[in-house]
């Protein structure tokens, strides 16, 4: 839930206050009790993003974690030993022959 600043146009009162974005605007002033409170627009109703990241592979299960470690692991091994079997031919020299 985003905190929203709010302003009161007949005292001047200044407050932030934490509320769901679909609660509605608050119109009364807590300082003098009128009808003159309103929200002001401005990097208080952002959402911030805190952490790593937010992407689909955050919330897997420690199940499909070791699953997809075991997996990339046992690709490395592979290859690193299709490196070791690959080899280059030797190169001809260019003479008469």
């Amino acid at each position: 839930m985003p905190t929203y600043d709010y302003e009161c146009d007949a005292c001047g009162y200044k407050m932030e206050l934490f509320q769901g974005i679909n609660d509605p605007v608050k119109k009364k002033c807590p300082e003098c009790g009128k009808q003159k409170l309103r929200r002001l627009f401005g990097s208080g109703a952002a959402i911030v993003f805190k952490g790593s990241g937010f992407y689909q592979t955050d919330y897997r299960s420690e199940s499909y974690k070791k699953a997809a470690k075991a997996d990339s692991s046992s690709k490395s091994e592979t290859k690193s030993s299709s490196k070791k079997s690959d080899s280059k031919p030797a190169k001809k020299s260019k003479g008469t022959d």
